[in-house]
């Protein structure tokens, strides 16, 4: 392929699906289904006490884009918290309108910069990141 949305790095970081499965017994679940496409992802969180991630699993069956992004939190997402991870959600989103990718440890959302240029693609980036807010809220 030599369209730059499929780089090397972001088929990578799909391919590796870190974080994929589910957490039994877990003490958050969200979901999140891009209507337009029929992307889906569902999540499982263990919390710490103060409400951070202490685990995270996720059931990503979706496009490349997302099963990149997802690939992304089930790395770097244990620690974080709510608040963190809305702050994240709006990186990305200003990422993929032109805007710096987010700093490190998510820096590897670099990889989906690209999608910039597919406006119909950024729900895709965004849904495993909804998808563990949704969690979060319960």
């Amino acid at each position: 392929m030599s369209d730059p949305l499929y780089a090397p790095a972001l088929l990578r970081l799909a391919a590796d699906a870190t974080g994929a499965g589910r957490l039994s017994p877990a003490d958050a679940e969200g979901h999140a289904h891009n209507l337009t496409c029929g992307d889906k992802v569902n999540v499982t969180l263990r919390l710490n006490a103060d409400g951070s991630i202490a685990g995270l699993a996720h059931d990503t069956r979706a496009c490349v884009l997302a099963q990149a992004s997802a690939s992304i939190l089930g790395r770097f997402a244990v620690g974080t918290d709510a608040a963190h991870l809305r702050a994240l959600r709006d990186g990305v989103t200003a990422m993929l309108k032109g805007g710096p990718a987010p700093a490190a440890p998510f820096a590897d959302y670099t990889a989906l910069a690209p999608a910039a240029n597919h406006r119909n693609r950024h729900a895709c980036v965004l849904l495993p990141l909804d998808a563990v807010l949704d969690a979060l809220k319960s």
